[in-house]
């Protein structure tokens, strides 16, 4: 891979973001602050946001689940897609990236349709069963990639069928394909696909992505 080719990815990124997308500047300020608060910059791209939020509408989604919040740029997308009496929750293990998100939420004017959960997914997703509310019919997995697996099994068991499952960054560069690799994000995304085609549960296929952000992927599922 050259670095011509990963400069016309992003050329055409840009192009596309620029043709089907308008200026947003709350959406830019989200991205900012969470680089000035010092996050990691792996929220997903303009595109994949807008991708997230027609997929809120298409589902006509009225509750949203979210691993993995950052800052909360997609949580904003997904937020947007769903009517004024929807709700998002999301999860974040990180205080820091939870408080960015809160404020970049509050701007956005979306904080009174969305609720973070902080702390450790595993443990909030059985306190989120337990309370038990209506089921998700939109979950979107962005989180450590080596429990992707856990995460999926759960997004089954808080959907119904006809819920619409995305897992995130499962190609991994194409390391998703290497067989010997020891690398625990590749595995752990390796276990999910492999839980997506062997679980009776849902159908699902996946997608190599290239772009700004490189060469990656996601999959997308349905419960059945």
């Amino acid at each position: 891979m050259t670095e011509s080719t990963r400069e016309s990815w992003r050329v055409v990124d840009e192009y596309l973001a620029a043709t089907l997308l308008d200026d947003d500047p709350t959406l830019t300020e989200a991205h900012a602050d969470a680089l000035a608060a010092g996050l990691p910059p792996i929220d997903v791209t303009p595109l994949t946001g807008k991708l997230l939020h027609l997929l809120a509408r298409m589902t006509r989604a009225r509750r949203v689940l979210e691993i993995g919040t950052l800052g909360g740029y997609s949580t904003i997308w997904l937020a947007r897609g769903i009517p004024h009496d929807g709700s998002v929750v999301t999860l974040e293990l990180e205080q820091l990236h939870a408080e960015v998100a809160r404020a970049n939420l509050e701007r956005a004017g979306v904080s009174d349709k969305v609720e973070i959960f902080v702390g450790r997914a595993a443990d909030s997703l059985p306190r989120i069963a337990e309370r038990g509310d209506e089921p998700f019919d939109l979950v979107f997995i962005d989180a450590d990639k080596e429990s992707s697996a856990l995460y999926v099994d759960w997004a089954i068991r808080l959907g119904h069928p006809g819920t619409v499952i995305v897992v995130d960054n499962v190609v991994r560069a194409g390391e998703i394909a290497v067989r010997d690799t020891d690398d625990p994000m590749v595995i752990g995304s390796r276990r999910a696909l492999e839980l997506l085609r062997s679980d009776p549960r849902v159908d699902a296929t996946a997608l190599q992505t290239v772009g700004s952000k490189g060469w990656d992927g996601f999959a997308v599922a349905i419960v059945v």
